[in-house]
């Protein structure tokens, strides 16, 4: 899964690498946790007049997926992620996957290691970025929930799948990184169709990502500062995992 991340580059720099037409200064982020504001971006697939960029635009949304259909959200299960390999399936999600696909920005994410309860160790934080670093690009979904008195608040999920062999031994879960020569195609929901960006949907390069060993700090959301991307000491290397078996890439829509 993905439960916390960080966003630290500059708008300057976010809008040269999304091609995103309306973004306003932010500051940066090292602890960015779910009911909070994230950062994603959209497109209506239309263009400037002479400009050969999309139509990009970048919005907050509420870290939290609340289909539009619930009726109160405080009785809906809080959802920041959806399982890539489910979601077109999944009454949360079938609607945002088919109309509302974005993408979410990010410097990298947390992940913990959590050994077994019998082993009596602490479970152990990670910071995990691109190796070659810069920013990296989430898959997302997002739907816009109205109320009874009219009122709307947009939320966000960020997407998931098994993790590659390099994340594995932290956690069997990671986010879908959507790469810059995807990003429209990702975004592109009038022609693309679910079964059309399934390719996408799937684990990224063993070497995109490194993990690095950082302390518990972070798992306190008032924690904030840039501190919390430090190399702590690792108390006992992570296990071996073995290498899956690779799948054909398809994805199950049923």
């Amino acid at each position: 899964m993905c439960g916390r991340y960080a966003l630290t580059i500059s708008p300057e720099e976010l809008k040269e690498i999304l091609g995103v037409l309306d973004l306003e200064d932010f500051p940066a982020r090292y602890n960015i946790a779910p009911t909070q504001p994230i950062l994603v971006v959209v497109s209506d697939g239309s263009q400037e007049p002479g400009s050969n960029l999309p139509d990009r635009r970048a919005l907050l949304v509420r870290w939290g997926f609340t289909p539009g259909w619930v009726k109160d959200p405080k009785q809906f299960p809080l959802r920041i992620n959806a399982r890539a390999e489910t979601a077109i399936g999944k009454a949360s999600f079938r609607a945002a996957m088919r109309h509302r696909r974005v993408l979410v920005p990010a410097s990298g994410f947390y992940e913990w290691h959590r050994p077994s309860k019998e082993s009596g160790e602490k479970s152990q934080a990670y910071w995990i970025k691109p190796r070659r670093g810069g920013v990296v690009a989430f898959a997302g979904l997002m739907e816009t929930w109205s109320s009874a008195d009219g009122s709307e608040v947009d939320t966000g999920a960020i997407l998931t799948t098994a993790a590659n062999s390099s994340i594995a031994p932290i956690h069997d879960r990671m986010p879908v990184v959507i790469k810059p020569h995807d990003f429209s195609r990702w975004l592109d929901c009038k022609t693309q169709e679910p079964r059309d960006v399934a390719d996408l949907m799937k684990p990224v390069e063993e070497d995109f990502f490194e993990a690095i060993p950082v302390s518990d700090k972070v798992n306190k959301v008032a924690n904030v500062g840039a501190d919390l991307l430090e190399r702590a000491e690792l108390a006992k290397p992570l296990p071996p995992v073995e290498k899956k078996k690779p799948d054909d890439g398809q994805l199950s829509f049923f």
